[in-house]
């Protein structure tokens, strides 16, 4: 740029008489036409999207626009110091998510059941306690579950736990479409085939993490085999059967998976049951990410088989019941659930009525703010309830996180030693062959 000497006014006599200003101040030209250079026209800057444009660039200062006043005490501001060095145009991508299988964390093995073959994805030492998975509708384990265990404060507090990733027949990734006549299980027998995962894998006793229809099969088998599981954590979960307007609508899903494909009637209706409506104001990079991988990795057939089981679903059959004297007569869930939906999940009211059926004495409602995928859009939220959850069945759990105790170097120190969450014995005391250490009130709020 030219170097043009300025021609300089005093301010007048109420202000600092050595202060000076250019009389002729630019209301942004250089700014403006580093404007016009990028977007190529007049339109403001602020409006040119990040996911577009990436500008790399020098220090930049200007003359304000305010009185001489304010002017004049900005000291150190030269007048000449307008040049903007424009170092490189680049188009990036805002959103760093990938759905992407991570082969390094998981065991993949194929267990075979009374109701076909399951591929159960394994992460973690196998002699902790175990922790099983099952996923929503269009998901599997890696795009349901893959980015939440990732997580930081997730990873610290698994380590204390053993995951079994269960997917439905036919919806791993990759998976071959299921033969010509195949016979999907239905909504009960999915959960049947847990007895036989859970005798694979020698586990006597799992706490069940589930989500939309992964919620609906480990609620079943807790009703049926209460014995066999010490805690649910449900999202999205549907206690009824499906009503007109959703059979209706599944089924018409369904034709259209099996004769055409995955069509865009149908991947609206998958981004409405994962994000409800609105999504692309709230989650449009994250609700890009998902677009992409139902066109890309679904297999429509197998996808059609598991939702024609999802729609023709029985109620669960369950009550609540307050009488003590009558609960053992009754069909209910015994254990303990931790029942959870985003608030702007459009399976809210459905939580809702299942919360109205449990028993109020081992239930919880948990409603997330400003989400719809709560694993994906408020892990740190979900981990810190799981955490309590889980020491509220009787898990003393290490993890290192920041206290508001006096002691909090040595309780985070301790928490690091890497011990073993250990279940109490029945009759509520803690086991006598292992040490135990609770470092943490599961009172107290993060800081």
């Amino acid at each position: 740029m030219g170097e043009r000497e300025p021609k300089y006014s005093s301010l007048g006599e109420d202000v600092y008489r050595s202060t000076t200003v250019p009389t002729t101040q630019s209301s942004g030209g250089v700014v403006d036409s580093f404007r016009r250079f990028i977007v190529g026209s007049s339109q403001p800057l602020s409006d040119v999207s990040e996911k577009e444009t990436f500008i790399e660039r020098g220090p930049l200062r200007s003359m304000p626009t305010g009185t001489p006043e304010e002017t004049s005490l900005l000291r150190g501001v030269s007048a000449d110091n307008h040049d903007v060095e424009l170092k490189a145009v680049a188009a990036i991508s805002v959103n760093g998510k990938s759905l992407a299988k991570n082969e390094k964390l998981c065991v993949e093995e194929r267990v075979e059941t009374s109701h076909g073959t399951v591929l159960v994805a394994v992460q973690g030492p196998r002699n902790k306690p175990a922790i099983l998975t099952y996923h929503d509708l269009g998901l599997n384990h890696v795009a349901n579950f893959q980015t939440f265990f990732n997580f930081s404060e997730t990873k610290n507090l698994m380590s204390n736990f053993c995951i079994y990733h269960v997917n439905a027949p036919g919806q791993e990734e990759g998976a071959e479409t299921l033969p010509e006549g195949f016979v999907y299980p239905t909504m009960d027998e999915l959960s049947e085939q847990l007895i036989d995962v859970m005798a694979h894998f020698n586990l006597n006793r799992i706490i069940g993490l589930g989500a939309g229809v992964g919620a609906n099969i480990l609620a079943r088998f807790a009703i049926n085999y209460p014995e066999k599981v010490d805690g649910l954590i449900l999202i999205n979960t549907a206690s009824t059967a499906a009503g007109w307007i959703e059979w209706g609508y599944q089924k018409l899903n369904a034709r259209h998976l099996k004769s055409k494909g995955l069509g865009e009637g149908t991947l609206d209706y998958l981004m409405w049951h994962h994000f409800g409506r609105g999504y692309q104001e709230r989650q449009h990079d994250l609700s890009q990410v998902y677009r992409e991988y139902f066109v890309q990795h679904l297999n429509a057939k197998n996808l059609a088989l598991f939702i024609d089981s999802y729609v023709q679903r029985s109620d669960l059959g369950i009550v609540r019941e307050l009488d003590e004297t009558k609960k053992d007569k009754v069909r209910r869930i015994t254990v303990p659930v931790l029942n959870v939906v985003g608030a702007h999940s459009p399976h809210e009211d459905d939580t809702v009525t299942f919360n109205g059926r449990l028993d109020p004495t081992n239930s919880t409602w948990l409603k997330i703010q400003d989400c719809s995928m709560v694993l994906e859009e408020q892990p740190a939220k979900i981990i810190e309830a799981m955490r309590l959850f889980l020491q509220g069945l009787g898990f003393a759990i290490n993890v290192s996180r920041r206290r508001l105790t006096s002691n909090a170097s040595e309780a985070s120190s301790t928490s690091r030693s890497g011990l073993d969450s250990v279940p109490l014995t029945p009759d509520g005391s803690f086991p006598t062959d292992k040490e135990i250490r609770i470092v943490e009130n599961p009172i107290v709020s993060l800081a």
